[in-house]
């Protein structure tokens, strides 16, 4: 479904990515783990086209993506949740929701969506017309989550979806992830919370600076005494 083929990515003069090769098949969850820093959000941003990779391709459905405009990679499928939410504080949640939508004309078909994240998260459509920033953080990235469901992604991208939240919401959250994969959405999550990860994923990647250190099936990697030592804190 996606690959990324030999992809350097810069920050101006400073080089972030260095050489990553990944995949992602239809119907996984696939992880990619690391330390603060270690260029994980650089890649879903240059996934995603807010960034272009200086060297390398990304393939969508063996599409080359890597020089569309971000809006087009969002028509082609890819929703990202960002790192931090991000989600429109003085707006409602139905008005964030509605943004989430706001490339799609099948009107029937957003009504659906709209009542299926409403299902998955309740306390949505009980606050509907609440602004978003009144909301607690769990809620906040249950909207986020919500937002990019919204645009109907055959991919779904999550960015440290455990940033900052108390040990019952992580939980939840996750529940969801596997939840919206388990309804048909695939998943690259992105995440320093390696455990939890690795846990609900088919499949993981270990980044350390900029570039993949290690592959492989989600319960081989729970189980390496390198990723136990520098992730699990075992």
């Amino acid at each position: 479904m996606l690959e990324l083929r030999g992809v350097d990515t810069y920050y101006g003069n400073i080089q972030a990515l260095r050489d990553i090769s990944l995949h992602v098949d239809d119907g996984e969850i696939v992880t990619l783990i690391g330390a603060n820093g270690a260029g994980k959000s650089t890649t879903l941003m240059t996934i995603c086209g807010i960034l272009r990779p200086r060297r390398g391709e990304i393939f969508w459905n063996g599409r080359p993506i890597h020089e569309l405009a971000p809006h087009e990679i969002v028509m082609l499928g890819i929703s990202q949740v960002p790192e931090g939410r991000l989600i429109f504080p003085d707006m409602s949640v139905q008005e964030n929701l509605d943004l989430g939508a706001f490339l799609r004309r099948d009107v029937q078909g957003v009504r659906q969506d709209m009542d299926y994240v409403f299902e998955l998260f309740p306390i949505l459509a009980e606050r509907r017309r609440q602004a978003g920033g009144t909301l607690s953080g769990g809620e906040q990235q249950m909207l986020a989550i919500s937002r990019a469901l919204m645009a109907r992604p055959s991919l779904l991208l999550l960015d440290e979806p455990s940033l900052g939240l108390a040990p019952i919401i992580i939980q939840q959250i996750f529940a969801i992830i596997h939840k919206v994969n388990a309804n048909g959405t695939t998943v690259f999550l992105v995440e320093q919370n390696a455990n939890q990860a690795l846990r609900i994923a088919h499949r993981g990647y270990v980044m350390e600076n900029g570039r993949i250190s290690m592959e492989g099936l989600a319960e081989d990697l729970l189980q390496s005494p390198e990723v136990r030592s520098a992730y699990l804190g075992m």
